[in-house]
């Protein structure tokens, strides 16, 4: 495992924003975990968040983009942090855009705010975690419309790794299949269980053998192939 992995899901755990017990996620699925990046709200946090994000972006898709695009709501400052940090990490300047969930029709007027989006384009799509991929197919679609664009692919946190809208695949192989580009994450659950299983961290043990237990149950129901 990459040592920025390794970092990514202890920096999780310091920020409260991984947590296990009992979840009923916005598909209805009762989960033993749950990862909410709008805990993410110090600056501190927030310059670390986008720097995990650029290194795993550089990582599988190099440089050759020039928009970081966060779907409204929780995407607007993750493409700004991430940005900004991949200016500061490799000189590399790429604009930030967003979608406003109502089309506003004065001042800066349209769906878009940040950076405006343009013929020749590429694009990279950023967010905290795709369950079901329900927030590419509302957020694809605006992309395209705005002229002959090419998302390169899309970015999350975390993998879930359970089943898509389809009932078979991860949501990010549906996301592939289904739009024609790549999609990652800064880490998979596999990673993060690898990394906190009965393994202690600053003298706690995160996954112990009863929510171990608790995962394995999920992931027999809802676990893609």
């Amino acid at each position: 495992m990459e040592s920025y992995k390794k970092e990514f899901i202890e920096f999780m755990v310091d920020s409260d924003v991984l947590k296990f017990g009992t979840f009923v996620l916005k598909s209805g699925r009762k989960s033993p975990f749950f990862m909410n990046a709008g805990g993410y709200v110090t600056g501190g946090q927030l310059i670390r968040l986008g720097e995990y994000y650029a290194k795993a972006i550089h990582h599988r898709f190099g440089e050759d983009f020039d928009v970081l695009f966060g779907p409204a709501y929780k995407g607007i400052p993750l493409s700004v942090a991430t940005a900004m940090a991949f200016s500061r990490l490799y000189g590399k300047e790429v604009r930030y855009s967003s979608n406003r969930k109502e089309i506003k029709d004065h001042g800066d007027t349209g769906i878009l705010l940040g950076s405006r989006i343009k013929d020749g384009d590429r694009i990279v799509m950023i967010e905290d975690v795709t369950t079901s991929g329900k927030s590419i197919e509302e957020t694809f679609p605006i992309l395209k419309a705005q002229g002959e664009v090419t998302v390169v692919g899309l970015m999350v946190s975390l993998n879930r790794m359970e089943k898509g809208q389809g009932g078979e695949m991860s949501a990010l192989d549906e996301i592939r299949q289904t739009y024609g580009f790549d999609a990652g994450a800064i880490v998979t659950m596999e990673e993060v269980v690898s990394r906190l299983y009965n393994q202690p961290y600053k003298g706690k043990v995160i996954i112990d053998d009863a929510i171990k237990a608790s995962i394995d149950a999920y992931y027999e129901q809802y676990g893609a192939k």
